[in-house]
C-alpha cells in the first residue's frame, strides 16, 4: 500500500510562464498515484478553478483550491511568497476578494500583488503555508536573520493561528536544504506544523524538457542559452506518497500533515447557476435610452 500523500503545490497551464500541466491529466494522474485529493494553486489566479473543480468531482478527487500569491515587498524587493487554501466557502469568498484587488492595483514588475494589510480581515476560511524559501519568512532565514524570521512567524501566526505551516522542500533547488534546515529549527522552536511540498510544474519527469523550452519562451531565452536563468529542476513533477516519503523520511510529520490539510479543506460550490440581483425594466417609450426601472417587489 502506497503511503498517503496530498499535493498541495500545483501550478497548471493557467499559470501561463512556468508550467506545463493540464487540468485533465492532472486529475487522471492523481487518481493513478492513489491521491484521494489533490490541490491547484496557480500563480495570482484562479482561472482554472471551475474547470479543475468539476473534473476532479467527476474522478472522486477531493478538489483544494488555492492561489500561489506574491505579496508585496516594496518597490526595491521581488514579492514574496504565500500559499493559499481554502478551508470553506468563507476562505473561498475572501481568497475570491484578494486575486481580484490584486488585479485591481498597480503590478509590481508585471505581476499582481497583493498587501499583507488585506489580510487582516480576510484571512478567515484560508490555510495559509510559507512559501517556502521564497517566502518572507524563508528570505530572513537565508540570511542569518533569525530574530526577524520569527517576527515574521508571529506575524501569520497573528492572522492564521493554528492555519498556518512552514514549507519544505526538496526539489535540488539553490539553498532548499539550507531553507529546510532553518525552517525546521524555527517550527520546533515555536511549535508551529511543518508541511512537504513539490512544487509541481509538471506531471512526470520526462515533462521537464518541455516545461523548460515553455520557460524559454515567456523569458526569452533559446535552450542552449548558458546565460538563461535555470529557476526548476526535474524533480518538479506529481511525485508518488511513497517518492515523497522516501524524501522527507526522518520528518514523517511533514508528510502528514499534508494529508490533514487536506481533511480541513472542504470546500462546496454550486456551480452552473447564475445568481444575479431581481432587477426588472418597463419600457416607457420607443426609445432605447428612455427606458425606465419598475419597482421591484421584495
Amino acid at each position: 500500500m502506497s503511503t498517503p500523500f496530498v499535493h498541495l503545490s500545483v501550478h497548471s497551464e493557467f499559470s501561463l510562464a512556468d508550467s506545463v500541466v493540464r487540468i485533465k491529466p492532472l486529475i487522471a494522474a492523481a487518481v493513478d498515484r492513489g491521491m484521494p485529493a489533490v490541490a491547484l494553486t496557480d500563480l495570482g489566479n484562479l482561472f482554472a478553478m471551475v474547470r479543475f473543480y468539476r473534473s476532479a468531482l467527476a474522478a472522486g478527487v477531493k478538489p483544494i483550491i488555492g492561489v500561489d500569491a506574491l505579496i508585496d515587498e516594496g518597490e526595491s524587493l521581488p514579492p514574496s511568497r504565500l500559499m493559499l487554501l481554502c478551508q470553506n466557502r468563507d476562505g473561498f469568498r475572501n481568497l475570491s476578494e484578494l486575486v481580484s484587488k490584486s488585479y485591481a492595483e498597480p503590478r509590481r514588475r508585471g505581476r499582481p500583488v497583493m498587501q499583507r494589510a488585506w489580510l487582516v480581515d480576510r484571512s478567515a476560511g484560508l490555510i495559509a503555508l510559507s512559501g517556502g524559501r521564497e517566502g518572507d519568512l524563508g528570505r530572513e532565514l537565508l540570511a542569518g536573520r533569525e530574530a526577524e524570521a520569527r517576527e515574521r512567524l508571529e506575524y501569520w501566526l497573528d492572522r492564521f493561528g493554528d492555519r498556518f505551516y512552514l514549507e519544505l522542500q526538496r526539489t535540488g533547488r539553490e539553498h532548499e536544504a539550507e531553507y529546510n534546515q532553518g525552517a525546521v529549527k524555527l517550527a520546533a522552536g515555536a511549535g508551529v506544523p511543518v508541511v512537504a511540498t513539490n512544487d509541481v510544474r509538471f506531471l512526470d519527469a520526462t515533462d521537464f524538457g518541455a516545461h523548460e523550452a515553455r520557460v524559454c519562451i515567456q523569458q526569452g531565452f533559446t535552450l542552449d542559452d548558458p546565460a538563461r536563468p535555470k529557476h526548476y529542476t526535474d524533480r518538479q513533477y506529481l511525485k508518488s506518497g511513497d517518492e515523497m516519503a522516501e524524501q522527507f523520511s526522518e520528518l514523517p510529520e511533514a508528510i502528514d500533515n499534508a494529508v490533514h490539510i487536506a481533511r480541513r479543506c472542504n470546500l462546496e460550490l454550486s456551480l452552473g447557476r447564475s445568481v444575479l440581483p431581481d432587477f426588472r425594466y418597463r419600457r416607457a417609450w420607443m426609445r432605447p435610452d428612455s427606458w425606465q426601472r419598475a419597482p421591484v417587489t421584495l
